[in-house]
């Protein structure tokens, strides 16, 4: 049995790589979620790392990972929320990697998987696009890496009904769905922007344009509104990328506001707890397609967690924005863990998650180290 002798972070604005390292001298890499990372950083070493360190970092059983980050979720009970997940998941998927690189094997394997291909849908971030526009770029990765599912926005996020600009969801929809065919898979995502009485006609558009999947149409919070969507449609309206509170969790299955359960990795504090609303989604008949929108380790941990779970999704997400939208998850890694062949991305084989960080991304990263004085 090893424990947590150090924890390190490795930040910038958008990004904050944690480094989990044993007394016994085994390292782990993780991530906190994206975004106000450097503000997530403090918040790991504050309220995080000093409940960490000296703890379990390996031992038989990898229950000793969730334990650990319950017990720090009831040490910061009075810090309910998002920072404190987005926190948590720099520790939870640090020792899981630290776990699969002692052990010699991929965290999809730890977890009873297998690496392999995964179907991916090529998810489309952007609503200030004209419809025209988005269908030509997707026939274009359609025909290069041959994806066969692909998802667009609708509507305008938080939108109160409001459109990114007059009539464009009334367009978007028929125009891109014609454009990529019967043949290809067709998810849209309203990002909490409408309310369920729009929501159902949006809803009825897709409907006759051969959508299978219509993401968050409602303000993500009221579950009520969304379930009134969930009932009046035929297609499957999927949530759940914004939850992290387990009883909320719950209370989204058990009523049945959703058809397809979509957590993030790193939203909902790391793969641990990840786990537990996958879980309890297959013990409700309900599948699972976690949130993954961008290239950073968020994608990566979903690969392995869609290769192990009994009740995945049909697709992996898989962000297809570049430079222009997302300049700051380019050289996070070396190599590319992201490659595309036949709309299938691969889960990595090699131990741990399977990646490693750009040297040179680290370099000019802030770092930040907690240390058990023991």
């Amino acid at each position: 049995m090893s424990r947590i002798q150090k924890l390190e972070t490795f930040t910038n604005e958008f990004v904050c790589f944690v480094r989990v390292t044993s007394d016994a001298g085994e390292i782990g890499w993780g991530q906190t979620s994206t975004y106000n990372a450097d503000i997530t950083a403090q918040i790991f070493h504050r309220q995080v790392a000093p409940w960490a360190l000296g703890e379990i970092a390996l031992d038989d059983d990898p229950a000793h990972i969730l334990a650990l980050v319950e017990r720090i979720e009831e040490r910061e009970h009075k810090f309910p929320g998002s920072y404190r997940c987005r926190a948590l998941a720099g520790l939870d998927t640090a020792l899981w990697d630290l776990r699969g690189k002692a052990l010699g094997k991929p965290v999809v394997e730890l977890l009873g998987g297998a690496p392999g291909p995964l179907r991916a849908y090529a998810s489309s971030m952007k609503r200030d696009i004209t419809p025209e526009d988005e269908a030509d770029r997707f026939l274009r990765l359609r025909d290069r890496d041959g994806f066969t599912a692909f998802k667009w926005r609708v509507g305008a996020e938080c939108g109160r009904d409001v459109d990114e600009w007059p009539g464009r969801t009334e367009a978007v929809i028929p125009t891109v769905a014609r454009a990529l065919g019967d043949e290809t898979a067709k998810l849209v995502d309203g990002n909490s922007g409408f309310s369920p009485v729009r929501a159902i006609e949006v809803g009825r558009m897709l409907e006759a344009e051969g959508v299978a999947h219509f993401e968050e149409p409602c303000p993500y919070w009221k579950l009520e509104q969304t379930k009134q969507v969930t009932d009046a449609l035929s297609i499957d309206v999927t949530g759940g990328e914004q939850d992290w509170d387990l009883a909320t969790w719950a209370r989204m299955i058990e009523m049945r506001a959703v058809n397809i359960v979509q957590p993030d990795v790193m939203y909902m504090g790391g793969l641990s707890r990840t786990l537990k609303v996958a879980e309890m989604a297959a013990a409700a008949g309900l599948p699972c397609t976690p949130h993954c929108a961008n290239l950073s380790l968020v994608t990566i941990c979903t690969m392995h967690l869609l290769g192990a779970i009994s009740n995945p999704g049909k697709y992996l997400e898989f962000s297809i924005e570049g430079e222009d939208y997302y300049p700051w998850q380019e050289g996070l890694f070396q190599g590319d863990p992201f490659a595309i062949s036949d709309g299938k991305a691969t889960i990595p084989d090699a131990p741990g998650w399977g990646v490693e960080i750009a040297p040179e991304w680290l370099s000019a990263a802030r770092c930040q180290v907690s240390e058990n004085p023991a």
